[in-house]
């Protein structure tokens, strides 16, 4: 019932999100033509994320998709709570993560240590959130994560 609840609040935000907070252009490309990227590519891995999961790209959230690559989160909706403490951990500050944040550690405290050991391995990665992976897609996810520590 939580993850409904949960669910129901991202839906309703996030229209709004990303047309008053989204400053970002869209990327202007589709799930199928990430496929013809090469394998080992960002882009690549992009494009197996959204199939695997039934995924569509959201304009101008396309960057969310690329954290869950690069990081190797899942999506279940404790996992996108631990992704937002990991953005934290890794120096992103935004009122979304911390709505997030307060209304994941609300509804799941027995995740907490989860949730920690997500913020950790965000300080520990050097600082990516920010950059432009549109910029980056035919850079192999390995070499991202290895030059970010991610």
């Amino acid at each position: 019932m939580r993850d409904y609840w949960i669910e129901k609040l991202y839906e309703c935000s996030k229209k709004p999100y990303q047309k008053y907070f989204k400053k970002n252009e869209p990327w202007n490309i589709d799930k199928t033509k990430l496929m013809d990227y090469p394998e080992e590519s960002l882009g690549f891995g992009l494009g197996s994320f959204l199939y695997q999961n039934h995924f569509d790209i959201q304009e101008k959230l396309e960057d969310h998709d690329v954290i869950h690559v690069l990081t190797n989160t899942g999506v279940s909706v404790y996992e996108e709570i631990g992704m937002q403490y990991y953005l934290l951990g890794n120096g992103k500050k935004s009122l979304y993560l911390f709505m997030v944040i307060l209304s994941g550690t609300i509804f799941y405290p027995k995740r907490i240590k989860y949730f920690i050991q997500q913020y950790q391995r965000g300080k520990k990665a050097h600082a990516f959130y920010y950059l432009d992976f549109s910029k980056m897609l035919f850079m192999s996810v390995q070499t991202i994560q290895q030059s970010f520590k991610i």
